[in-house]
């Protein structure tokens, strides 16, 4: 049996908010405080993490599912240590998995299971199925939002699905691009303040990463701005909300292990495409 493993989906809802750049930075520097860290990209149709980083997947997760190649095979190796799982921008619906893709899946993950603490996953914008299947299977759901009342609307609708159609209660919240930590807080509470009180949830502040301007430089650049600019503004953010996640406890349940996560998402794509198909 593998050790437990930390599975956080950074989400946010809308496009735009900054959700890859907190993905690959609160990663590297989650590997700084030296854990083994696996980023998965999981936008299966527009693969984010290879264009910030600059680097090619000559493989993907469809080559694993094919039994071409083992989940190892595909793992590139990131800026600071991180290892990243290129997007499967060729299977379009983890839902339309047959049974022996499935036990692939789990297989792959189980394998991979010892090697690694923490698995991020950048989930895709807006709240598709796989999207909302990605998120269900994680232990930790990190809302990144900014100052923009469509960031804080497409973020309230994402939760309340989440909350209403699948019992999810917990979410932490990053506020992404603000003037200074007040402003900050302010969004925060304008988004805890209308999901407490329209649903039953729990939101749980983790901090705020400021506008600056080194994240757009290291973007044109094709490298982390934690590694590209370590000193400035946003690098130190992200460093303080990884000894923030560094401190979330991890539970020591069969809940814990990856082969649980695994199993969670597909059993929530198969019930994401039933849900749909039900509507029809």
């Amino acid at each position: 049996m593998s050790h437990p493993v930390q599975v956080i989906a950074v989400t946010g809802g809308k496009g735009g908010v900054g959700k890859s750049n907190v993905s690959v930075n609160l990663s590297l520097a989650l590997a700084a405080l030296n854990r083994r860290v696996v980023l998965m990209d999981a936008d299966l149709g527009l693969a984010n993490i290879d264009i910030l980083l600059g680097i090619r997947a000559d493989k993907t997760i469809a080559d694993v599912l094919s039994g071409e190649c083992d989940l190892r095979d595909i793992l590139i190796r990131g800026p600071g240590g991180i290892r990243i799982v290129p997007a499967a921008s060729g299977v379009q619906h983890m839902a339309s998995l047959n049974a022996q893709q499935h036990g692939a899946m789990i297989q792959a993950f189980s394998d991979l299971g010892n090697q690694l603490d923490v698995l991020v996953i950048d989930t895709a914008a807006g709240i598709s199925d796989t999207v909302v299947s990605f998120v269900r299977a994680a232990q930790e759901v990190l809302v990144v939002v900014c100052d923009e009342p469509s960031s804080i609307t497409d973020a309230y609708a994402l939760i309340k699905l989440l909350n209403k159609e699948y019992g999810l209660v917990r979410f932490r919240v990053v506020a992404n691009m603000v003037g200074n930590p007040k402003e900050g807080h302010h969004l925060f509470l304008k988004l805890s303040g209308v999901c407490e009180r329209f649903l039953d949830v729990t939101m749980q502040y983790v901090g705020a990463v400021p506008f600056d301007e080194n994240v757009r430089k290291a973007v044109q650049k094709q490298k982390p701005v934690i590694e590209m600019f370590p000193q400035t503004k946003a690098s130190q953010a992200y460093r303080q909300l990884a000894n923030k996640v560094n401190d979330w406890p991890v539970s020591s349940s069969p809940r814990g292990h990856l082969e649980f996560f695994v199993e969670n998402l597909l059993a929530s794509s198969m019930a994401s495409q039933a849900n749909a198909t039900s509507h029809l």
